[in-house]
């Protein structure tokens, strides 16, 4: 293949990353304005260019192949610099505009996301918003995704990461229910009372604490079950028992004494916590409305990460 045969594919080229973005040939037709068999032609025709097979055609699905990753990464790249290029007035001299898609985990949304998001809109009316409320793993790339708010520890390679906040999950229970069971003092205590873990896997009913260099894992038990945080601090306030919560959704039952934080010299060692990274494409081609979109979320929820 030529060096220069990238001017005679871009068209083919485009109708890939469409393809591979929504998971289907119709959806990436109508994206285009043109019909599915002339987006699976031209897709047909890049890789007959190319030399490689980019999709692996199933009855239900589409699969990207190993080759078909590549050319997906570097020709959202290459359409994201053609982008730029044309809003290079747009960047100077109005404001940023057209639509940004973005994923976050379900508490997180509501309770810290919302609020930023609403006055986001207000500043900039020429930017729509896109919001996945998920707390699956999303991948932007497949999922057309521009920025992926993501609980981690350890933020993906290929990924531009920018720290917001800190977020640990909190041990709690209401003033009637500990006045009315035996003190806590240690996590081995926990045995001892009914606990409300989140479900989602089976080392969710085993809760670890450390503190300094000590480390204790506990079998913890309960008569309620539920992967929903704002669904279990009002269990813990109703007094069902001892639970874990994200401290951004306990904060205001904390501060009004509904709840009670236990252990507080441990801490609490889940998955379900760490630092809340704002994720995107490494690109030097970011477009001016994922710009301003990226450089408010930073400044409303990370303003003293940013200054440490």
């Amino acid at each position: 293949m030529r060096t220069d045969s990238f001017l005679e594919v871009m068209h083919e080229l485009v109708a890939f990353v469409r393809v591979a973005e929504t998971g289907s040939f119709s959806a990436a037709a109508r994206q285009q304005c043109v019909t599915p068999s002339a987006i699976s032609r031209q897709v047909a025709r890049l890789e007959k260019t190319m030399g490689v097979s980019l999709l692996q055609r199933t009855t239900r699905q589409l699969r990207l192949t190993d080759a078909g990753l590549e050319v997906l990464a570097h020709g959202r790249t290459m359409i994201a610099a053609a982008q730029a290029t044309l809003q290079v007035a747009e960047g100077h001299v109005g404001e940023p505009q057209g639509l940004v898609r973005v994923s976050a985990p379900k508490a997180f949304a509501r309770h810290m996301l919302q609020p930023v998001l609403l006055d986001f809109l207000q500043r900039h009316p020429a930017v729509d918003v896109h919001l996945l409320v998920v707390d699956r793993p999303v991948d932007p790339l497949r999922e057309g995704v521009d920025v992926v708010i993501r609980l981690t520890d350890d933020p993906p390679q290929g990924m531009v990461a920018r720290s917001l906040m800190p977020v640990r999950q909190l041990v709690l229970a209401s003033p009637a229910y500990i006045r009315a069971h035996a003190p806590l003092r240690m996590p081995e205590d926990l045995m001892g009372h009914s606990c409300l873990a989140i479900g989602e896997q089976e080392r969710d009913s085993r809760w670890r604490f450390v503190r300094g260099q000590e480390s204790v894992a506990v079998v913890v038990a309960g008569r309620y079950t539920v992967n929903h945080s704002e669904m279990r601090l009002a269990a813990i306030e109703a007094g069902l028992g001892v639970g874990c919560v994200p401290d951004f959704v306990a904060q205001e039952a904390l501060a009004a004494g509904r709840v009670v934080r236990l252990l507080p010299e441990w801490a609490f060692d889940t998955n379900y916590q760490g630092m809340a990274y704002l994720l995107f494409a490494g690109t030097r081609y970011t477009a001016p409305k994922v710009r301003v979109f990226i450089d408010h979320l930073v400044a409303a929820l990370a303003p003293g990460l940013q200054a440490a």
